[in-house]
């Protein structure tokens, strides 16, 4: 069956395909350790092996999949050093775009994140993995737009997509039963105009439930 049918054989189809197995991969619709190949792949997506390789190379270089010396392609499998340096990454790269983002943190930005949160709560009653950590990078990435720093983000966005295999093991221990805590505390400080409150609630939430995975 065909995932996201695709048209074959120009740079299209690469960049297409290269998008989307990156917001799969990003999203954890990939549980770590998947293998992946290029025909299997190729199949999936109604494309020939080529823009699937080059599409793969990308990610590959992008630390988003492992390429082992035998030359097998899996999501990545993890070790608590690389959770812990990833996380570490987070502590650092998040607050700062949040306290950035704060001058232009007014009430349409405030309200449209708390819909978010709704929809957060909605995709933890359904035990929808992919959908949490999809909604979840939502509300972070709506704050993160507002501090006009692309190129931060767009680092802050290479780490979701390293992670995102692990998170999707990691929501399982996590037992989640409604919107986070963090993300409350969040929105208050964004609201209040609390910098060094925001600072905290960030740094908390990006990188307490990765410790779990790392204990």
């Amino acid at each position: 069956m065909l995932l996201n049918p695709l048209p074959d054989g120009a740079g299209a189809a690469h960049d297409r395909l290269y998008r989307s197995l990156r917001t799969r991969i990003m999203h954890g619709e990939l549980p770590p350790g998947t293998p992946l190949t290029l025909r299997g792949i190729g199949r999936d997506y109604g494309v020939s092996v080529t823009p699937v390789r080059e599409a793969l190379r990308r990610l590959v270089a992008e630390g988003a999949l492992s390429l082992s010396a035998s030359g097998r392609i899996t999501t990545p499998l993890l070790s608590n050093e690389r959770i812990e340096e990833l996380a570490a990454l987070r502590s650092l790269l998040e607050p700062e775009l949040a306290v950035r983002a704060l001058p232009r943190a007014h009430f349409a930005l405030i309200e449209r994140m708390e819909k978010i949160n709704i929809a957060i709560a909605e995709q933890v009653a359904k035990q929808d993995a992919s959908g949490y950590i999809r909604t979840n990078l939502e509300f972070h990435r709506t704050l993160y737009l507002r501090a006009q720093a692309p190129a931060m983000l767009a680092m802050a966005e290479t780490v979701w997509l390293q992670l995102g295999p692990t998170m999707r093991s990691l929501y399982g221990r996590l037992g989640r039963t409604g919107v986070p805590r963090n993300h409350r505390l969040i929105v208050a400080a964004l609201r209040a105009g609390d910098e060094p409150g925001l600072r905290v609630a960030l740094r908390a939430d990006v990188t307490q439930g990765l410790r779990l995975l790392a204990a």
